[in-house]
């Protein structure tokens, strides 16, 4: 056996069964199993699989709230560097939506507005650095205490310090890298430990919002030339990186990592990256490099 198949269960929805992982081993033809969390996630070792193979078996569990990696290796699956997205990711807010739902008491209507350009840019319809000039425009002359506002509504994901902390705790390299903005990130990052962040500025002039974001804009290449950046700097190949995110600007850093993981993602996002968190938490992460709970630094 050369690959690990895991399994890892929404502990809010369900427990993972011996029937599901009598199942899910049948299906990919595993043999021994290695409990991660009791009732929760387990790696099955098993022949290399499809990516047809691995949908078929998440297909057959999809009821039970369960979520299927996939690892082709049985070697060291640690990785030494992560790479993660920020909005919808890392937290569970659009922040520069949640701008523009603060702004509806002064300007109707710019919430839908806003939000109606992100999901499109977010499922990879039109281009995310022109959608994000046109989204801040839309804030020209709004008062810069909307950011103020808008942090108030923003809600960490449930795993995220722990997937930073753990990670961090064994060695590796952490950076959070968003095509929103610093004054998010700068937070964000603070709370959930990432050694360092990046994003875009967005301009402000005497406690008002210009309209306009700084140049060069940090989009789905930026991303990616920040990864090969961590990783030349870490003395360590793509292959050792984890990157997760949601959205089509996540694509390129997610296919160059060793591990991608897609994040409640878009549909395009879905339908490429084979590794998917759907149901569970950002610590399904951590199982997916084999970590056991025990190891697990709760943030």
């Amino acid at each position: 056996m050369s690959a690990i198949l895991t399994l890892v269960a929404n502990r809010e929805a369900t427990s993972l069964t011996p029937q599901d992982i009598a199942l899910a081993s049948t299906l990919a033809a595993g043999s021994e199993t290695t409990i991660l969390s009791p009732d929760e996630a387990v790696d099955i070792a098993c022949a290399p699989l499809t990516p047809a193979q691995i949908d078929a078996i998440r297909f057959a569990l999809a009821d039970r709230a369960v979520d299927v990696l996939y690892s082709s290796t049985t070697g060291n699956r640690r990785r030494k560097i992560l790479v993660a997205d920020m909005d919808s990711t890392m937290v569970a807010n659009e922040t520069l939506d949640d701008i523009a739902a603060h702004a509806e008491r002064l300007r109707p209507g710019i919430g839908e507005e806003v939000a109606a350009v992100t999901r499109r840019s977010m499922n990879g319809e039109i281009d995310f650095q022109t959608s994000l000039r046109n989204r801040v425009a839309l804030l020209l002359d709004l008062p810069a205490s909307l950011l103020e506002e808008a942090w108030s509504d923003v809600m960490i994901n449930p795993g995220a310090r722990t997937l930073v902390q753990t990670m961090k705790a064994h060695g590796a390299a952490t950076a959070l890298v968003s095509g929103g903005f610093t004054w998010f990130t700068a937070r964000v990052g603070a709370a959930c430990g990432f050694a360092e962040n990046h994003a875009n500025i967005l301009n402000v002039t005497d406690d008002t919002l210009n309209g306009t974001v700084g140049e060069p804009i940090l989009g789905p290449d930026a991303k990616l030339q920040h990864l090969i950046r961590i990783a030349a700097t870490a003395g360590a190949p793509l292959s050792a990186a984890l990157t997760i995110g949601d959205g089509a600007n996540d694509l390129p850093m997610l296919r160059a990592a060793g591990l991608g993981i897609a994040f409640h993602a878009k549909p395009v996002v879905r339908k490429e990256i084979v590794n998917r968190i759907e149901h569970g938490t950002l610590r399904a992460a951590l199982f997916a490099q084999g970590y056991h709970a025990s190891e697990l630094v709760e943030g």
